[in-house]
């Protein structure tokens, strides 16, 4: 794996390039049709819930396609304010799960938040229920805090 010369991007192997991609006019209704099936529809907002969030708190969000080479394969919204640093709202296609996307995707996520705003923690909000997210979050090196809200605990990276 290797970072790209461009800002967003991680390349797996040696073709397929994985990359955070502004919501644009060109790519925001296939963002739409994105589908993340999981065992409770409250697990993950639906990406027009969230890209009518980052319009609504537009200083504050920072929403992606998340693109395998020409592909969109997932989305991400991220909360920037306060210095306090989060992964909203994080989704991989189901055409494209268990394929290492989402690995690649968060490690971008994360990069980003630290190139960009210089973060030194970040938070992933996960529905208590959903073990599976955070059993995906701890293998990117989070950890489960004692921060509950509304349903939510917030799982924790810490980055020196």
């Amino acid at each position: 794996m290797s970072k790209s010369d461009t800002d967003n991007s991680i390349s797996i192997g040696e073709s397929t390039m994985i990359e955070l991609r502004t919501i644009s006019e060109e790519n925001f209704k296939e963002c739409l049709h994105l589908q993340a099936s999981v065992e409770n529809e409250d697990f993950v907002d639906p990406v027009v819930y969230s890209l009518a969030e980052a319009w609504l708190y537009f200083q504050d969000t920072r929403p992606f396609a998340i693109y395998s080479d020409d592909t969109i394969v997932g989305f991400v919204s991220m909360y920037v304010g306060e210095d306090n640093y989060q992964i909203i709202n994080f989704l991989i296609d189901d055409a494209f799960q268990r394929k290492g996307f989402g690995a690649k995707a968060a490690k971008l996520c994360i990069e980003y938040l630290q190139r960009e705003f210089s973060a030194r923690r970040i938070s992933a909000p996960v529905k208590i229920e959903h073990i599976a997210a955070q059993e995906f979050w701890i293998k990117q090196g989070f950890c489960l805090s004692d921060t509950i809200e509304d349903g939510y605990v917030f799982m924790r990276l810490y980055l020196i």
